[in-house]
C-alpha cells in the first residue's frame, strides 16, 4: 500500500504525496471519489496520512469503501474552507471547527453503523473483534 500512497491524487495534484502530512484532512467538492470502485483509493489516502475527508458529496462506492477501511468521511458545504485551515472534527456530534476562526459547521450525520466501523478500525477489524456483524 505504501507504493500506492506515493501516487495518490497525482493526476490532479502531482505534489500531493510529497506534501501530505499524517493527520491531514482532504477538503473537496461534489462527488468525491467518483470512479473509485475499489478499496485501493481510500486505502492509498489513508496510507499517505490522510485522517479524514470532508466533501459536499461522495460517490456511493467510495463512501462505503472508506468506512470499510476506517477512513472517516464528513459531508457538508466546503466553500468556506481554505488550504491550511486547522480543522477539528467531532464525529459524534458531526461538527467541524476551524481552529483559526472558531467557525463551527454541522455535517451530515454519520450513521451509527458507520461510526461503529470507524471505532473498530474498519470492517475487517470489526468482524475480528465481534466475530460477526454486530453493528448496534
Amino acid at each position: 500500500m505504501n507504493e500506492l500512497a506515493k501516487h495518490v491524487m497525482e493526476d490532479i495534484a502531482p505534489d500531493f504525496s510529497r506534501n501530505v502530512k499524517k493527520g491531514d484532512i482532504i477538503v473537496a467538492g461534489r462527488n468525491f471519489g467518483c470512479g473509485s470502485s475499489r478499496e485501493q483509493a481510500p486505502r492509498a489516502l489513508k496510507a499517505a496520512g490522510v485522517s479524514a475527508v470532508i466533501a459536499k458529496s461522495y460517490a456511493r462506492i467510495f463512501y462505503r469503501s472508506s468506512f470499510n477501511i476506517g477512513l472517516p468521511l464528513l459531508e457538508c458545504d466546503t466553500d468556506w474552507m481554505k488550504a491550511g485551515d486547522e480543522l477539528t472534527l467531532d464525529l459524534d456530534k458531526g461538527e467541524i471547527v476551524d481552529q483559526r476562526t472558531g467557525k463551527t459547521v454541522k455535517s451530515a450525520p454519520i450513521p451509527k453503523t458507520m461510526q461503529t466501523l470507524l471505532a473498530d478500525g474498519g470492517l475487517i477489524p470489526h468482524l475480528k473483534k465481534h466475530g460477526g456483524f454486530a453493528l448496534e
